[in-house]
């Protein structure tokens, strides 16, 4: 794919004269990268590379723009077969995903521990990314969640920013039922055929569908069960506006129809897009389940990079990976300011553009809140199989509406859980 053999990089290194053997790294490869999202994961991976050839000039880059789909479905051919010719060096895979791959293909990818200092990330990104105690991705972007709320809404029913800090969800019901009285608005736009909702809590809390040695945990965990309660009562308070799919759901809000939205903070360039809403919204912390070890920080989405072990350019990969998403705190301002992207590095919160007041957001510094709640996502392990347990959770969620039991639902997602991972 792309790459130059031994004998090209050794002609190059000849070429490249003392400027070359004078910097740190001798490299003269050229990186392909596989990712997904123009406008995102590949634009800011292009403001990457062109901050390594500044100084790297022997290097160059080769970007290739993938639908996520197919990224997923050519990473998985070229393990399962052995055809790790047709790899990339430096591959995006969603942090969802990530053990399933570390997991079914031992040895596919660079271990990176050794090499680079994971001390000054958020921990929950390093933990997702770690097997037997290697780390084996470089954190990228977070999707730290908030709850996004309408300040106008809020006031004419006699709420203030700080009633909505430190909430329970129970109070967060309370609240929208007096939010309906007095607006007609309902609190939230709610897809009950989509399990987003329920990880974030979970994860909140500290859970998920797995236990740290991989077992399956649906039935006795806490925070999923607290998830289901939550959404349960909140179901059964009518105080949520139904949404199908992506586009109805960011509708609910975009268009004005609802009161809040809880998600993570890659929506907060969907919210500001809409120029008329100016000033009329706040971030608070989501609120906590009634569960010990519950809290108010937690994370939906994200993606991580990982170099391909039997990369011919795998050192200069990892030269560079760690040069600029290790080091550049420079570059974690451009790609916030640009991108609205929140990377997972924590010193970059003590950037400019991280403190900067948001005038959208009647002044509120929401960048430095995202980043500080960054450091409070609990570390959970999403396992091997979580996009399988995902769709048992899905299909189980309408009958909360109907009014099942929990411990029935619970039943439920385990008994489909299990027949998906066999």
């Amino acid at each position: 794919m792309y790459r130059k053999s031994i004998l090209s990089r050794f002609t190059a290194a000849a070429l490249g004269g003392a400027s070359l053997f004078a910097s740190t790294a001798a490299f003269a490869g050229e990186i392909t990268v596989w990712c997904w999202d123009p406008n995102f994961n590949v634009a800011i991976m292009k403001e990457a590379g062109e901050r390594y050839t500044a100084k790297h000039p022997e290097t160059t880059f080769n970007i290739v723009d993938f639908a996520k789909a197919d990224v997923e479905q050519k990473l998985q051919t070229a393990l399962s077969s052995g055809t790790t010719d047709a790899l990339p060096d430096i591959v995006l895979i969603e942090d969802y995903g990530a053990q399933k791959y570390l997991q079914s293909f031992p040895g596919a990818f660079a271990e990176l521990s050794s090499k680079i200092d994971f001390s000054g990330f958020a921990p929950y990104k390093v933990q997702l990314m770690t097997m037997d105690g290697a780390v084996y991705g470089m954190p990228f972007d977070s999707g730290v969640t908030g709850l996004y709320y309408r300040k106008d809404y809020l006031e004419q029913a006699g709420f203030k920013p700080e009633d909505m800090q430190d909430l329970t969800w129970d109070r967060y019901i309370e609240i929208g039922k007096a939010v309906e009285e007095k607006t007609g608005k309902k609190m939230l736009g709610l897809d009950v055929n989509d399990a987003g909702f329920i990880r974030i809590l979970m994860q909140s809390a500290g859970g998920w569908y797995f236990d740290k040695d991989n077992n399956l945990s649906v039935n006795g965990n806490p925070a999923l069960k607290a998830a289901l309660e939550t959404e349960q009562k909140i179901l059964q308070a009518g105080i949520y506006k139904p949404a199908a799919g992506w586009t109805e759901w960011v509708g609910t809000f975009t268009s004005g129809d609802v009161a809040s939205v809880t998600t993570g903070v890659w929506i907060t360039g969907t919210v500001k897009a809409q120029a008329d809403q100016a000033g009329k919204w706040g971030v608070a912390p989501i609120p906590k389940l009634n569960v010990e070890g519950a809290g108010h920080a937690s994370n939906l989405g994200g993606s991580s990079w990982y170099v391909t072990a039997g990369s011919a350019e795998k050192d200069e990969a990892i030269d560079f990976l760690n040069e600029v998403y290790a080091k550049d705190v420079d570059f974690y301002q451009k790609i916030l300011t640009e991108r609205g992207a929140v990377g997972s590095l924590l010193a970059a919160r003590t950037g400019a553009a991280y403190s900067e007041a948001d005038a959208f957001f009647g002044g509120e510094k929401v960048w430095q809140n995202f980043s500080d709640w960054l450091a409070k996502v609990p570390a959970v392990n999403y396992g091997v199989f979580t996009n399988e347990v995902d769709t048992a959770v899905t299909a189980n969620l309408p009958a909360l509406g109907e009014g099942k039991p929990v411990d029935d639902v619970l039943k439920a997602i385990d008994s489909q859980a299990q027949g998906q991972i066999q």
